[in-house]
This record gives C-alpha cells, sequence and structure tokens, in this order.
C-alpha cells in the first residue's frame, strides 16, 4: 500500500504520460504536462476547502483514494484552535454515524464463526427488550428496519445534552424501558440508533468482548489501523485528536465535545489515512470473507418487497450515474463522510471538525473534479417549496380552551416531566434544560413546538395524557397527573 500526498498513482502517471507523449512527442513535456494535470485537480480541491484553511477556524481532513494509493491528502485549518496546532493526514476525528460500518462488519463476523445469525430473534441476546409481539431480528437493527424508538431522541427529550457522561448500561435501560415500537419490524426503514448500540450489546454477549475490543482485534489491528478504535471511555487520552467545535452564534467558536460511552451507532475515532485501509478491503478482503463484504453492500428489503438504499451500516445509491457505497456522520462538533465508487476503485474520506460542515457535500465535490469524465451530468439540487395542504388551518383557542390543556405529563418511559401552562394567551411547554416553548394548534387537540408533534388524549371531556412524537420516535406517551 502506497501513500502520496500529491500526485497520482505510478501506473496512472505513466499511462498519463504515455498519452501526452503521444501528443508532444518529447518525453520530459508529456512528465510535467502530467504533473500540471495534477497540479490543477488539486488546487481545485483546495479551493473547496480554502475558506476553513486558516489558523483560527477548525477545519477538515480530506483523502483521495484510488488504486490503493492515497493520491491527494491535506488537513485544512485547525485541529486545537487552543493550541494552535493545525489538522493533518494523521489528525484523528470522530466519526459518528459512519462508525456503523465497523460495528455491522463485527457483527458479520460473528456471523461467519457461527456464533449468531442475522435472522436471529434480538432477544436471543439482549432478552431485557420487552416482547413486542413481533419478531426483531439483528438484521433489522443493521437495517433500521426494527421500528425500536432512536434512544438518542429519548434522551434529548428527556432534556440529556450531548456533553453528558452517559454509559451503555443506561442506554440499554432506556430502550428496555419502551412500551411500543415506532411500526411493526420490517415494514418501514426509519434510522435508528438504537438498533446499532444493542449490537455493540450483541457483540459483547455474543463473544465475550465489548465492540471496542472485539473491533481492534478483528477489524482495526489486521487492518493495522493504528490510530482507530472505537473510544468507550470518555476520559480516555487520544493520541492527535482533534477537538470538535461548534460557531457561536455571535462570532467564534464552542467547544463541542462528548461523554457519552455507548458505542455501536457511533464512537469509531479515526484519521483519513487509516481509512485507507479500511476502504482497500471491500476490494482485498483480507477481514471477512468476500460474501460477507458483499452482504454489507446489498440492499436491504422489507416486508413487501420494497428495496432500500441502505444495506448493512452502509447507504447504496448512484451519484450521477455511477454506482456508489457510502456513510455519514454527524455528532457533536464532528462531521464525516467515507464515499466510495467501487466500480472506479476510487473514493474519498473527509472528516472535519466543525458542526456547519457538510463532509457528504464535500466528498461528493471533489468526485466531481476526479471523475468528471465519468459522471453523468451534474443533478439539479434545487427543490420546489412543498405547498401548503389545502384546507388546514390553525384553530383559535380561547384561555379557557387552552386551559383544559394545561397540566403536569409523566413519561415512565423516560423519566421525564413536562409542564404545559397558559401564559399571556398561550399555551407553553416547560421542560428540563429547554428555553419554554409555545405549542402552536394545528387541529383538534393536537400541537405542534420546537420541532415536535403533541397529540393529546382524552377520555370523556378530560383531557388525561398527550403522545410525542419527534422524528426517529413516534407515540412517546406522558401521562397526565390527577388534579
Amino acid at each position: 500500500m502506497l501513500v502520496r500526498y500529491h500526485g497520482g498513482t505510478r501506473v496512472r502517471r505513466l499511462a498519463l504520460a504515455a498519452i501526452l507523449l503521444a501528443v508532444t512527442g518529447s518525453p520530459a513535456l508529456a512528465q510535467q504536462r502530467g504533473e500540471q494535470v495534477d497540479t490543477l485537480l488539486t488546487a481545485r480541491v483546495d479551493s473547496l476547502f480554502m475558506p476553513w484553511d486558516r489558523t483560527d477556524s477548525p477545519g477538515c481532513a480530506v483523502a483521495v483514494f484510488r488504486d490503493s494509493e492515497i493520491i491527494h491528502t491535506r488537513g485544512y485549518g485547525m485541529a486545537s484552535i487552543e493550541h494552535g496546532i493545525a489538522i493533518t493526514p494523521k489528525t484523528v476525528f470522530d466519526i459518528g454515524s459512519t462508525s456503523k460500518q465497523f460495528a455491522a462488519l463485527s457483527i458479520v463476523l460473528l456471523a461467519e464463526e457461527g456464533v449468531l445469525s442475522l435472522d436471529d430473534d434480538v432477544r436471543r441476546f439482549v432478552p431485557e427488550l420487552p416482547d413486542y409481539g413481533s419478531r426483531i431480528t439483528i438484521r433489522h437493527l443493521l437495517t433500521h428496519t426494527s421500528g425500536l424508538r432512536d434512544y438518542l431522541t429519548l434522551w434529548s427529550l428527556a432534556g440529556f445534552d450531548d456533553a453528558d457522561y452517559t454509559t451503555g448500561a443506561e442506554a440499554l435501560s432506556l430502550i428496555a424501558r419502551q412500551r411500543s415500537l415506532n411500526f411493526q419490524p420490517g415494514e418501514q426503514y426509519l434510522y435508528s440508533n438504537s438498533g446499532f448500540f444493542l449490537l455493540s450489546v450483541i457483540v459483547e454477549r455474543a463473544s465475550g468482548k465489548s465492540l471496542a475490543a472485539y473491533a481492534h482485534e478483528h477489524i482495526f489491528a489486521p487492518l493495522a489501523m493504528r490510530h482507530t478504535r472505537f473510544n468507550d471511555d470518555h476520559t480516555a487520552i487520544i493520541a492527535n485528536r482533534a477537538t470538535g467545535y461548534s460557531p457561536r452564534a455571535d462570532g467564534g467558536f464552542a467547544v463541542s465535545m462528548s461523554n457519552y460511552e455507548q458505542t455501536g451507532d457511533g464512537a469509531v475515532n479515526t484519521s483519513v489515512e487509516d481509512l485507507l485501509s479500511w476502504d482497500e478491503n471491500f476490494y482485498t478482503a483480507k477481514v471477512g470473507s468476500r460474501r460477507a463484504l458483499e452482504s454489507m453492500q446489498t440492499p436491504a428489503v422489507l416486508n413487501d418487497g420494497s428495496r432500500l438504499t441502505y444495506a448493512l451500516g452502509l447507504r447504496v445509491e448512484p451519484y450521477r450515474g455511477l454506482p456508489t457505497v457510502s456513510h455519514g456522520g454527524a455528532w457533536v462538533g464532528y462531521r464525516a463522510e467515507l464515499l466510495r465508487f467501487p466500480e472506479q476503485r476510487f473514493s474519498v474520506a473527509c472528516l472535519c471538525n466543525r458542526s456547519d460542515a457538510n463532509p457528504s457535500r464535500l466528498a461528493r465535490r471533489v468526485a466531481d473534479i476526479y471523475l468528471a469524465d465519468q459522471l453523468g451530468r451534474v443533478e439539479d439540487e434545487r427543490r420546489s417549496e412543498p405547498a401548503e395542504p389545502a384546507g388546514t388551518v390553525a384553530p383559535t383557542l380561547d384561555a379557557a380552551a387552552l386551559a383544559r390543556y394545561a397540566g403536569t405529563y409523566d413519561s415512565d418511559e423516560i423519566g421525564a416531566t413536562y409542564t404545559v401552562v397558559v401564559e399571556s394567551g398561550k399555551l407553553v411547554l416547560h421542560r428540563r434544560r429547554a428555553e419554554p416553548v409555545a405549542l402552536v394548534p394545528t387541529r383538534t387537540d393536537a400541537f405542534t413546538a420546537d420541532g415536535l408533534y403533541f397529540a393529546f388524549q382524552r377520555r370523556g371531556s378530560r383531557i388525561v395524557g398527550m403522545t410525542v412524537d419527534a422524528g426517529r420516535t413516534r407515540g412517546l406517551l406522558f401521562t397526565r397527573r390527577a388534579g
């Protein structure tokens, strides 16, 4: 495996030189023009990241892989603004949900060993989960088709902050307290971090080793990914790690880091250089059989036969006419993307330490530069604004009508209390670690606020509770206290 920070592979450069030689008739001139082409490509990549290539800004590391080599890599911006440390290709980032593919391979490897089957009932390994009346399999967890509510959303609804110290035991307890599913397993696709966290529990119970230890022994060490780990210790010192940042509204940046210790859905720390070894494994199958790696890249199918673009911890979908395999990540102040074009044996890794970065878009723009002669037309990214549904008029409620909803509401499933009061002619929601927010009526007994949907429940004419929908969590029940 070769690593070149600039320029192309030897084979590619020789082919280009041969073409230029035929045109120019001069080996020296052909070589010079080949180098000029490489310089032009890298300059265009640099221009994408130029806004962050400063000493007072966090930024990104990028690496372009082709045919087993890094043909271009560079850091832009600062790994640590406080200490004046610049980002380099060796800088380590938390890659958020891009971690899911490593959890998926760990499970697939255990399946190859015969320790488990992807079609096992999850409760074989996690009996703490309630019996929802429908069988949830490990495959459902891997493909976001389990119907399990997203535990990160649940913690957010309970008032937890990303910087809080949390453990795997606490996450498992939270998931096990949920009394219902978002939908029946296999009926729909809805991204759920709960499923991939539960994979870490299954790995530990099936192998006797934590996911961090298992992945190190079976994936990272064999692939010589020396700077890669599942971080399950929030106090760990990680060499070359970038600090995560978020922009402040008034300018500058705030540190944005997490103390979560659960793994599976995230928590891999790695560098763009290490990701070359991982990317290359999908061609060489040094770790895992070719059949296993193909299964990770085979899109899932719902109960009704609908084919998804999500496989096992990876997305499989075309970009400008070419097949791609990818996964992005977003966690606290970190953003990540690993984008592979398997037919071209070409990939882009983009890891950032600022929460306003969009490495998925950036990786595709880098691909546009290098694969310009192979990609189809540029897709129109403009989207028309959705029309307002006809006849939807928010009801007007007077103070007496609003007062019927006021009260204290408790959720045993997340251990949280919400208080609803009438203030200045509005129904206002109070909850832990959140600013009070007005509930806006949408229809009878239904309100929206802060991206949430509230549906109040009646027994006769009396309000007795409410359910909350929050994207990846549906139908979370709150019971109104008597009196």
